[in-house]
Formats: C-alpha cells, sequence, structure tokens
C-alpha cells in the first residue's frame, strides 16, 4: 500500500523501524451503490477505464469540504497490517467540515468557498464544482445529512 512504502521510505532515510503509519479511515469509504466492484472495462480510452475502476468519487481530489457521496471507511482497528499501527476515525463522523453559507457566529469562524455546493472551483482544482453538501453548518457543529451520507456509503458497509 502506499501507506506501507511511504513508512518503508521513511525507515531508509533514518526514521526508526519501530515507526508506524495512522490512517484516518472516516471518510474514505466511498462505497454505496456506486462503488466499482471491478477495474473498468479495457476496451475504449484510459479516461474511460480509470474513471470506471476509481473508487474515491470527489469530483476533483482537492475538493474537501463536506463532499457528497462520502462515507465512512475501516472500522477503527488496531495494527491492520505490517507498518500500519491503526486505521482510526479522526474525523468524528458528522462533524461539518465549514458552512455551505457565511453564518454569522460567535466562535470566529469563517466562509470557505470549497464548502459551497454553488461554487464552481478555482484553478486549483481545475475549476470544477466543490462537491459540497448543501446546509451545512459551521465547521466543527454537527451535520446530521452528511453523518447520514457517510453511514449510507460505507465501505466496508455496516
Amino acid at each position: 500500500s502506499f501507506s506501507q512504502a511511504f513508512r518503508e521510505e521513511a525507515v531508509s532515510v533514518g526514521f526508526n523501524s519501530d515507526v508506524g503509519v495512522i490512517i484516518d479511515t472516516s471518510r474514505n469509504g466511498w462505497g454505496g451503490p456506486e462503488r466499482p466492484t471491478a477495474a473498468g472495462p479495457t476496451t475504449g480510452t484510459v479516461d474511460a477505464y480509470v474513471e470506471a475502476s476509481r473508487t474515491d468519487r470527489r469530483i476533483h481530489q482537492g475538493n474537501w469540504c463536506n463532499q457528497a457521496g462520502a462515507g465512512l471507511g475501516e472500522r477503527p482497528t488496531a495494527a491492520p497490517a505490517p507498518g500500519i499501527d491503526a486505521y482510526a476515525w479522526i474525523k468524528p463522523p458528522g462533524e461539518s467540515d465549514g458552512s455551505s453559507e457565511a453564518i454569522d457566529n460567535d466562535e470566529g469562524k469563517g466562509f470557505d468557498r470549497m464548502c459551497d455546493p454553488t461554487y464552481e472551483g478555482n484553478p486549483r482544482n481545475l475549476n470544477n464544482p466543490s462537491g459540497a453538501l448543501p446546509n451545512a453548518p459551521v465547521s466543527g457543529h454537527w451535520f446530521q445529512a452528511q453523518f447520514e451520507e457517510l453511514l449510507a456509503n460505507a465501505y466496508p458497509p455496516l
């Protein structure tokens, strides 16, 4: 895996061989009924193959805020593989990444356009839509719709 290869490279450049990796799996399930179950078709273009095979269904990899289609990933587990110390749900499922519109608050939390589902993007995400869920509260607050999305799209399924 990428994480194991990263760990091996870190050890090769001087990190202690006891070092391990913790992977946050709280939003990387990307399951539900649309999850590919096999590699894409080998006929057609490379782009069609990649699109049909990918499990991360974000519109763009740079999109991060309350993503539609996200699901819970692997359950928290200690030492699931060599060099991996744990899978953990570090970001609490159901905690908002940020508000979908400017919301007055006494917490000093601002508004990020990447959390606005109507945002058409910027050069860093190749001017793609944000992919964010609508009606989100400010960051750190409970977001029921996101929680339900994470449960519905969990992989492995709950």
